[in-house]
């Protein structure tokens, strides 16, 4: 993660604040920059002039305005949130003191104006209600529930620094409702008595059963499974993982080396998965996998792999911009200076190195509080080159992306 700061003061800011704590400035983050900006609300005047103008033009136009209110609670899409909104409740805009935002206005995300789950903004011009992130979930859960709406805001939390990560490696998922095919869509879902939710993925759908937000239920679920480290962010990570094996391994040139470093992905996946939970892992699984879950079939040993390797990605990209460096006392001791963000990074070796240094001093760190191990793993060399495969297909997916966009055959 980037680190940010106030355009009003320039007191430093976070990716999840809606409001600068130093000037009381309200905060947005635009995806398009990568950036957090401070935005001041558009003059009332100058409000209702606009308004008069467009109306006029909507008028001499003959478009009749269509303004929906029916919603269904467990769907959201550009014209439906969990509450319907009146006319009269539509947001104000906002304009930007960032000179890259000079001479536009802004809106914030419906979901941020009226359900304070979201703090992304959108151009004025823009056509949708909600914005980048917010397009991709389609259900989220009840909200008549008590304490629902604070799971649903701490999944669309995680959910945004998961897509940090993939728009700053380029690989930025387009909406499912928009690409059916290739789109991505989250279904954030709660526990019936009659159905119990399974947090998977299938056909660029992933679920998250929504009981993962509550750290609780989360600790006692990671105690059950024998797991070393298990957050809301890695599920996100993990199950992206899938979604990625669909676009950029399964039917492609890297298939032939992928099954050469993780196995065979059409060995029968739920006959392998009810041997892992019957039989456990194998004997010294450690030496080709990053988990235990990871050695249940090959699918799982690249969601696991690829979650890992956004593990990285994400630590090494904060600590590059706070400036991290180690210079030990002993000079046997590891010593760092990360000189590159990790997306400009060509070498895994030196990714790798970069890494083992950091999580040596974070977990040193740890200790010294008397918490347990931040980054409890040990990478053997097999799960190294499996790191190092996906290090190698997401450089060259991002830039074939890149050079799409940018309309370069």
């Amino acid at each position: 993660m980037k680190t940010f700061h106030c355009d009003n003061c320039s007191k430093q800011v976070f990716f999840e604040n809606t409001v600068c704590n130093h000037c009381g400035w309200m905060l947005g983050y635009q995806p398009e920059h990568q950036i957090m900006s401070s935005f001041t609300p558009v003059d009332q005047a100058e409000e209702q002039v606009d308004a008069a103008v467009n109306a006029a033009v909507d008028a001499l136009a003959g478009v009749q305005a269509d303004v929906s209110t029916d919603v269904t609670t467990d769907v959201t899409t550009d014209s439906q949130v969990a509450d319907a909104a009146s006319p009269s409740e539509t947001p104000l805009r906002w304009r930007s003191v960032n000179p890259l935002n000079a001479g536009k206005l802004f809106r914030q995300c419906r979901n941020y104006a009226q359900e304070q789950v979201c703090n992304w903004m959108l151009d004025d011009q823009d056509e949708h209600e909600l914005c980048a992130s917010c397009r991709l979930t389609t259900v989220i859960p009840s909200l008549d529930v008590a304490n629902n709406r604070l799971l649903w805001h701490r999944l669309e939390v995680a959910k945004r620094r998961l897509l940090h990560s993939l728009w700053t490696m380029r690989l930025q998922p387009p909406p499912k409702m928009e690409d059916a095919g290739n789109g991505l869509s989250f279904e954030f879902l709660q526990d019936m008595p009659h159905e119990k939710i399974m947090t998977g993925h299938a056909d660029g759908v992933i679920t998250i059963n929504i009981a993962e937000a509550d750290p609780a239920y989360r600790e006692k679920m990671r105690e059950q499974m024998a797991e070393p480290y298990r957050t809301l962010l890695g599920h996100f990570r993990h199950e992206s993982g899938h979604y990625y094996f669909d676009r950029l391994i399964a039917g492609t040139p890297r298939l032939d080396a992928f099954r050469a470093l993780f196995g065979d992905e059409s060995t029968d996946y739920g006959q392998s998965l009810q041997r892992h939970y019957d039989n456990g892992p194998p004997q010294g699984w450690e030496q080709n996998f990053v988990s235990v879950y990871a050695s249940s079939h090959p699918w799982e040993d690249w969601a696991e792999t690829w979650a890992h390797y956004l593990h990285m990605f994400d630590t090494l990209e904060t600590a590059y911009s706070c400036g991290v460096q180690l210079r030990p006392q002993h000079r046997g001791e590891q010593q760092l200076v990360i000189d590159a963000s990790p997306v400009e990074e060509d070498s895994f070796d030196e990714l790798s190195r970069e890494w083992f240094a950091l999580t040596y001093v974070l977990n040193s760190l740890n200790r010294s509080i008397g918490m347990p191990d931040s980054y409890p793993f040990t990478l053997s060399t097999p799960v190294l080159e499996k790191l190092r495969f996906v290090h190698t297909v997401v450089r060259e997916a991002g830039a074939a992306q890149e050079a799409e966009a940018s309309g370069i055959s």
